[in-house]
């Protein structure tokens, strides 16, 4: 019996990607989640998430452990936003890497997911009508409101989700030669970065063109309308 957890990092923000992860771990390791205090990725420092997120990759070679990550790009999110919405996207990509693992192994396990939607019985029946192979023997999928913080291995999930986008804005900021912050609106960073990033021809593709922020500076800056 394995032991799975599902959890994104990176919806609010205006700036890079979301990211989708997954741990999964046999059962009868479960107590070594606590042992080195893997919780919810918001209870720790960046620094400690990074310590946590190779001890993690560690065991993934050590042990019979399993780690991945979606990254979806802002141009899928800004097409979901003016489409099928962000909860279906998440749906769409929970269910991708499930199905992932699920191809990695034969193994009935226990999945817990953050739960997005407000319905959390919609959330997990609207993922299970999209896995490839289901029901699975002895296998069970719940979706959470908290799961990250109520459940040690989504909280495994958010720090693998929540490291890798970090490092992906990071190296972004390298390659750009100024800094961009966190992406998150509320960053004071991020938003003196708008003005290199919006326009007046383009708006660079690591930005969320559908976000609120996005389309009320090119509004204030320019006549034409934003590029979609």
């Amino acid at each position: 019996m394995r032991i799975v957890g599902i959890d994104e990092a990176g919806r609010g923000p205006v700036l890079g990607p979301l990211v989708v992860g997954l741990l999964s771990i046999p059962a009868d390791d479960l107590p070594m989640l606590a042992e080195h205090d893997i919780s919810d990725s918001k209870h720790h420092t960046a620094k400690k998430r990074h310590l946590q997120y190779d001890w993690i990759l560690q065991q993934s070679e050590d042990r019979d452990w399993y780690v991945d990550t979606i990254i979806c790009k802002p141009n899928r999110i800004d097409n979901a936003v003016y489409g099928q919405g962000l909860n279906l996207l998440e749906v769409d990509l929970f269910a991708s890497i499930l199905n992932r693992h699920n191809e990695f192994s034969e193994q009935s396990f226990d999945a817990m997911m953050d739960a997005c939607d407000v319905n959390e019985e919609r959330f997990t029946n609207r993922i299970v009508e999209r896995l490839n192979d289901w029901p699975r023997y002895k296998s069970t999928i719940h979706s959470e409101h908290k799961a990250d913080t109520n459940h040690r291995i989504v909280g495994g999930a958010s720090i693998v989700a929540k490291v890798v986008r970090d490092r992906i804005v990071h190296e972004l900021q390298e390659t750009l030669g100024f800094p961009v912050g966190s992406g998150y609106p509320s960053d004071s960073n991020t938003i003196s970065a708008l003005p290199k990033l919006i326009g007046p021809e383009q708006i660079h593709p690591d930005l969320r063109w559908s976000w609120a922020t996005v389309e009320r500076y090119w509004t204030q800056n320019y006549s034409t309308p934003a590029p979609k």
